[in-house]
């Protein structure tokens, strides 16, 4: 007992050489509140957290009142069942709640304790009975929420007599009473709140859990035990003076853009007339939160655009910062570079800028020392040694936890780690409150499914009911899918069913359209800029389609005996004109991996008399990490804009080159596939001309005569057989009717030109739109026999994706009653089975050698043994990095029937990636490495063609 009050119960223990007392724990969370509020809150999420309880025109007093929650985040360890998990807290405690404690016996987390509790605690501070879902029972789902997931709140349960026993007798009880008190005084008694909105009580859960985090930091802990207190006044004082440099510690203070001029913000000499018309025109439309959706072809910039239209959304929304989302991690990789040296250019003082994926540490652009695991987070049962995430050169250790790289001010990243906020997963609101204050971009729209398109669609819905500002970019999105998705931001802003029902938002193309969260105004791209925009990128696309047969060789020896119309043949007859002094760059995109492997075999031993080192490459996703890093950063930088361009490269590669990789190429071939994947990949085609027109050429040196007499040009490899059935091996890739309708329209432009960009919206339409014109008329017709199957499959499996999608997403936010809706799935598992991409199961495989001697290396020289740290400690950064470049993701039913030799090293057994690799062991013979059985495959690492499978 010090000063009257009982301070004996801990909050915190493990990893310490002494308790920590609870009630330090819940000062300390609630200053840590204050200050989150006033420094790493943008000013929207104050005004949005602000009206949604009510004190629209109180904002201190709804400050004061997020603070009082958080502090009460832990009043349910009050409980000797929670007391008693520390054999030395549980010894410590006072002799009066040692002898009341109640029925004690209820097996029950602290969190639902403190749900359980709360209600009775929040009515002493004069909190009304406001009935179901009033703002003590919505107080009281935060209290329990504050571990990452929300709990059912049965109102039999809260406030029982009986059930209060469970967590002591009238001592304990007085003494959570006497804390909360302690807490309400020491922030100048806030009254209740007048209501508590669904999406309030999310975002104020995860500024709880953010808090709860900071304040349990071992460091921290051990700092605040060294400090002499008598009061819990002079605690408070203490906590609260702490609070900046630990934000500032954990890379949490945002930094303010200098918000220089176009140019030296992106380092281009000029905005183009779709970057101009942003700058000039999109100010006057922005009147608060909205959607803008960017159209354009590839290449023209819209990147920049999104930056710039950020500017311009942040100041008017006052959001802080922004999240720029992509499909791929190569693309995020890509991204981040970009958007790091972006930011670089416009801040004086460091800022915080993260990628964020599963892989992003393995990143080349991250120092070594910056791998090192974070600090320790002491969650109360539980150290949480959150080391395993994303890190940035400029972001913070405390940034690359788990979880918490979408709270840095500036994240890159894919499109999951946002879409997992909608998932009914572990900390969910955590990722919510990342969101929430920043402009969301998300980049190549078109890229996603059905399914992952009503997880953003649904997550669109929540960030427009929290006022956030949205960019979507795309090349090829269908308009049927872009009004969904705007419709979907509206309705989360407010609007209903009804009031949208017969509205359409179509963008210009190309252009922006920018629709408003609170009026829906839709305003667009002005036609004199559109005009501009369309004259500078004008290109006149040859487009000639081949008809193949794809016939793969049984061997080498056969690969001469192919019949003309075999596919092998027919590219290697269309890369003749390279294959002269003139040279030329081509693209040659494959379907799968497979085609891109027999290709380059094929290439590679055709041309090999005429072909110098380095100017045949192959690229795709089966390739070892830091080898497919390394092959991308060459490609990329000899066919890009201002690359030392080669006189004579062919690239073979699969999809991975059909987003955000900046290359050109004089000559586009490609595999079959859905038209607005075509239209991608035919971006890489000429895709600086107007750039190189106005700077330069690279060395000086103009295309190839061949290439300026055929103009840019795309050549489709058409398998399709007379009944339009795709070839066997490319199994689900595409979807038939895709292929099929794709098809058709290739035969009916076949030798004609297509006029980019005038012509893309109405194409990408025609085969993946909802099958209507302009005008309304249908664009086929169910009883066309080639078709109507094909459709009618596509549809369904569409509508079953669609489907998916609802069932796994967290409802929409009027559709809320009890904030146990998040977590509706009973799980054990931190973020269970639920998937942000559908089919997308994979492991990653590691390919090492058994060398004669019998020691396993990462290389088949054996200069690189396979790290084996000693035993009692966990692999070091480097040793993990060294593994994790070398991994390969694949297929998980590809490894369904691995057998126990391939499993990883038991050294790695306490690592959570090292411990589920696959790893595939070559054997070194006399003939080199021998192939790896898995099932009735046989698997090989070649060095040039990557993973093989046969």
């Amino acid at each position: 007992m010090r000063g009257g009050s009982d301070w004996s119960p801990w909050g915190k223990a493990k990893g310490l050489d002494e308790p920590y007392p609870l009630i330090f724990h819940m000062l300390d969370s609630a200053a840590v509140a204050l200050s989150l509020w006033d420094v790493f809150l943008a000013p929207s999420q104050r005004q949005v957290i602000s009206a949604g309880l009510g004190l629209a025109d109180d904002l201190d007093r709804a400050r004061a009142t997020v603070s009082l929650w958080t502090g009460l985040h832990d009043i349910g360890k009050l409980s000797p069942g929670f007391q008693s998990a520390d054999p030395r807290g549980w010894t410590g405690l006072s002799k009066a709640l040692h002898a009341d404690l109640g029925v004690w016996g209820e097996k029950l987390g602290h969190a639902q304790a403190g749900m359980r509790c709360a209600p009775a605690l929040l009515e002493g501070l004069g909190y009304p009975d406001t009935g179901a879902w009033g703002v003590r029972l919505r107080a009281a789902q935060i209290v329990g929420g504050h571990h990452g997931r929300f709990h059912a709140a049965e109102e039999h349960l809260l406030d029982s007599p009986c059930h209060l026993q469970a967590l002591g007798g009238v001592n304990w009880a007085e003494l959570r009473r006497s804390y909360t008190e302690v807490l309400h005084r020491l922030l100048g008694a806030p009254a209740a709140p007048a209501e508590v909105s669904t999406q309030v009580a999310v975002l104020v859960t995860g500024l709880v859990i953010l808090a709860d985090w900071l304040v349990s930091q071992e460091h921290y802990l051990r700092a605040r035990q060294k400090a002499p207190i008598s009061s819990v006044e002079e605690h408070w004082e203490a906590a609260s003076a702490a609070c900046l440099p630990l934000l500032e510690e954990a890379g949490l203070v945002p930094v303010d853009l200098g918000r220089t001029a176009f140019v030296q913000a992106h380092g281009i000499p000029q905005p183009n007339a779709l970057q101009r018309s942003v700058l000039d025109e999109l100010p006057a439309a922005v009147r608060g939160p909205g959607i803008l959706l960017v159209t354009a072809a590839t290449g023209d910039g819209k990147t920049e655009t999104a930056l710039e239209s950020e500017r311009i959304l942040a100041e008017s929304c006052g959001t802080r910062g922004f999240a720029f989302l992509l499909p791929t991690m190569a693309t995020s990789d890509q991204m981040y570079e970009r958007v790091n040296a972006f930011v670089r250019r416009q801040c004086t003082a460091p800022p915080s800028v993260t990628l964020t994926h599963s892989m992003a540490w393995l990143n080349p652009a991250y120092s070594e020392d910056l791998l090192q695991t974070g600090p320790a987070v002491l969650t109360g049962e539980i150290a949480d040694q959150n080391g395993s995430g994303s890190g940035s050169a400029v972001a913070s250790r405390w940034l690359r936890g788990g979880k918490r790289p979408l709270l840095a001010q500036f994240a890159v990243g894919t499109i999951d780690q946002a879409l997992m906020a909608v998932l009914p997963v572990k900390h969910n609101a955590l990722r919510m409150l990342a969101l929430s204050g920043k402009t969301f971009i998300v980049d190549e729209a078109h890229a996603y499914d059905p399914y992952m398109q009503v997880l953003l669609g649904r997550l669109l819905h929540w960030l427009g009911a929290y006022r956030c500002p949205v960019v979507l970019l795309s090349a090829t999105l269908p308009v049927s899918v872009s009004d969904r998705l705007i419709k979907e931001y509206l309705r989360g802003a407010g609007a209903t069913k009804r009031e949208l029902r017969d509205a359409s938002f179509r963008s210009p193309y190309p252009g922006w359209l920018f629709v408003d969260a609170a009026t829906r105004t839709a305003t667009c791209m002005s036609g004199a800029a559109r005009t501009q925009q369309t004259a500078d990128r004008r290109t006149r696309l040859a487009l000639r389609r081949e008809a193949v047969r794809h016939v793969l060789p049984a061997s080498d020896r056969t690969a001469d005996r192919l019949p003309d119309q075999a596919r092998l043949q027919r590219i290697e007859d269309l890369l003749q004109p390279l294959m002269t002094d003139q040279g030329g760059c081509a693209l040659v995109v494959c379907t799968t991996v497979a085609d891109a492997q027999q290709t380059y075999s094929r290439l590679r031993t055709r041309l090999c008399s005429r072909l110098g080192p380095g100017e045949l490459e192959l690229l795709h996703a089966r390739l070892p990490g830091d080898d497919r890093a390394a092959r991308t950063t060459r490609i990329t930088s000899d066919l890009g804009r201002t690359g030392n361009r080669p006189v004579r490269r062919i690239v073979v590669a699969t999809q991975v080159v059909e987003q955000s990789l900046d290359l050109d190429a004089d000559l586009v071939i490609s595999d079959l596939a859905p038209l607005a994947l075509l239209l991608q990949r035919a971006g890489r085609c000429w895709r600086h001309e107007g750039w190189w027109a106005r700077h330069g050429r690279p060395g000086g040196r103009d295309r190839p005569a061949w290439a300026q007499e055929a103009g840019p040009q795309l050549v489709v490899l058409d398998p399709l057989d007379e009944n339009g059935a795709v070839p066997p091996h490319w199994g689900e890739v595409y979807d038939t009717y895709l292929l099929q309708a794709t098809a058709r329209v290739i035969v009916e432009r076949d030798g004609t030109r297509l006029n980019i960009p005038e012509e893309v919206q109405d194409l990408v339409e025609q085969v993946h739109g909802d099958g209507r014109t302009r005008e309304g008329q249908p664009l086929y017709r169910w009883d066309e026999p080639e078709l109507a199957p094909a459709r009618l499959a596509y549809e369904g499996g569409k509508a079953a994706m669609e489907t998916a999608g609802r069932c796994v997403a967290i409802p929409r936010v009027k559709d809320i009653a009890g904030l146990e809706a998040l977590h509706r799935f009973e799980a054990k598992d931190e973020e269970w089975d639920a998937a942000t991409r559908l089919g997308a199961d994979s492991v990653r495989v590691l390919c090492c050698y058994v060398q004669p001697d019998g020691c396993t290396t990462l290389d088949v020289s054996g200069a690189r043994p396979l790290p084996l740290p000693g035993q009692g400690r966990l692999p070091t950064s480097a040793e993990v990095r060294a593994v994790m470049e070398r991994t390969i993701p694949v297929q998980a039913a590809w490894m369904a029937f691995r057998t126990p030799d391939q499993a990883p090293p038991q050294e790695w057994a306490q690592h959570t990636m090292l411990s589920d690799l696959v790893l595939l062991r070559h054997e070194i013979g006399q003939a080199g490495p021998a192939g790896v059985q898995v099932g009735n495959r046989t698997y090989h690492l070649d060095t040039e063609l990557g993973l093989v499978r046969t």
